[in-house]
């Protein structure tokens, strides 16, 4: 890993402020199994649809419209129910965004995964770069995975329990860590690792 950092340089892992953890976690709804200019064209009409800026779209709103009007913005089926689940769990505060801050890690996925559209990966993602928390371990991440599996010259792709074995000396710095080893791949891909 120290190679790795050397390599690559400092850590440029920030959260994302912008906007409302609404919007972001939609966002990442919107935005899933999609290509990135398929979802950003998707996601500006979502978003003016229902807040008019890009981050901040309002629950209420989401819930007020009909789904021909989500299925216009270019919504699947699938992801208007995950959507209008989302804004349910925030209106009636089973997903209690304004206390997130407070909550940790595990009970900020406990309190995210009930919701359609968002399992583990996702709350983790957003644990990482919505709320910057530094001590996250994404094992099922194939980008994190494959990652480790480079610096430490695994044989196997490293499953989740040994990328948690691998993974103790990177507490409690685990994000940090797992952004080393999606830049790896960046690396490789630019022939240089």
């Amino acid at each position: 890993m120290a190679a790795v950092i050397e390599r690559v340089g400092p850590c440029t892992l920030l959260p994302r402020t912008e906007g409302t953890h609404f919007g972001h976690l939609a966002r990442n709804i919107i935005y899933q199994q999609l290509s990135g200019s398929a979802a950003a064209t998707i996601h500006g009409r979502f978003a003016a649809l229902v807040g008019g800026e890009a981050q901040a779209p309002d629950p209420h709103a989401v819930l007020a419209l009909d789904e021909d009007a989500l299925r216009r913005c270019g919504l699947s089926v699938a992801k208007i129910r995950a959507v209008q689940d989302l804004a349910r769990h925030v209106v009636d505060d089973r997903l209690p965004l304004h206390a997130l801050d407070r909550m940790s890690d595990d009970e900020i996925i406990a309190a995210l995964v009930p919701v359609r559209g968002i399992g583990p990966w996702t709350a983790q993602m957003f644990l990482m770069f919505r709320l910057g928390r530094p001590d996250v371990l994404p094992v099922l991440d194939l980008g994190v995975r494959k990652g480790a599996q480079r610096i430490y010259r695994t044989r196997a792709l490293p499953d989740a329990t040994r990328l948690t074995k691998i993974a103790r000396n990177w507490r409690p710095w685990a994000s940090v860590a797992s952004w080393y080893c999606w830049r790896v791949l960046d690396l490789e891909d630019a022939g240089g690792w």
